[in-house]
C-alpha cells in the first residue's frame, strides 16, 4: 500500500523517496514525487542506512511491490530496466520519450490522494490487469501472477493462492500507469514464492 513498515524479509531492491528520517525514526511518507527502485548493489558504493541530511532507504521484496508502491526503475543504477519501462510507457501512454518528471508527477497523482497520505485505489477490469499487478481482495493485498493471485503478508507471498477472476472489477494498488506499462511487457520481476 506505500507505507513503510520494517519487516524481518530480505528485499531484492533498494530505492527511496526522499528524506524520510529523523535520526533512526521515520518522520514523513515522501519527501517529493520522485519514487524510484533502485539496486542492491552498485559500482562498489555503499551508505549508511540512516545517514543524517541524505536520502532515507527503503527496501522491496520484489520489484511489483516497488511498483505497487508507485515507485519506477532509477535511471542510474538500473538504466536498462529504466528505458524499457520508459519505452513501454511512451508506447501505451503515446508521449514519445517522457521524461522521469514527467513520469513522476504522474505517477504521484495516481498513488496517493492530492493533500493527503492516503493511498488511492484504482477499479479496473480484471482483464485488464497483467502479471506483477497488485490489487486488494478482501481488503489484503495480492499480486497477479500465472493465472491466480498470491496474498501479500508480511513474512512475504502466503498460500493458499486465490484463482484470478475473469470478469468483473479490481481494486487495484497499483498505479494504471504501471498497469500500462506491465501491459505493454515490462519484464517485472516477481519473486519465485508467488509463482507456487
Amino acid at each position: 500500500m506505500g507505507d513503510i513498515e520494517a519487516i524481518a524479509i530480505r528485499g531484492a531492491w533498494t530505492g527511496n523517496r526522499g528524506i524520510l528520517h529523523r535520526g533512526h525514526e521515520i518522520v514523513r511518507f515522501h519527501a517529493g514525487s520522485l519514487w524510484i527502485t533502485c539496486a542492491l548493489a552498485f559500482r562498489d558504493r555503499w551508505h549508511e542506512q540512516w545517514r543524517p541530511h541524505h536520502f532515507t532507504w527503503l527496501y522491496f521484496l520484489d520489484e511489483a511491490v516497488s511498483m505497487a508502491a508507485g515507485h519506477r526503475p532509477c535511471a542510474e543504477c538500473r538504466r536498462n530496466s529504466y528505458n524499457a519501462f520508459r519505452g513501454a510507457w511512451d508506447g501505451e501512454h503515446g508521449t514519445g520519450a517522457a521524461t522521469a518528471a514527467a513520469m513522476d508527477r504522474r505517477l504521484h497523482g495516481e498513488r496517493i490522494v492530492r493533500g493527503t497520505h492516503r493511498r488511492r485505489i484504482h477499479r479496473m477490469p480484471w482483464a485488464e490487469l497483467t502479471d506483477g499487478a497488485f490489487v486488494l481482495v478482501d481488503e489484503s493485498p495480492a499480486v497477479a501472477v500465472d493465472g491466480h493471485l498470491a496474498r501479500w503478508t508480511r513474512e512475504g507471498y502466503a498460500a493458499p493462492f486465490l484463482r484470478r477472476p475473469r470478469s468483473g472489477h479490481a481494486d487495484v494498488i497499483t498505479p494504471p500507469s504501471t498497469v500500462a506499462v506491465l501491459r505493454a511487457g515490462y519484464p517485472v520481476q516477481i519473486d519465485e514464492a508467488a509463482r507456487g
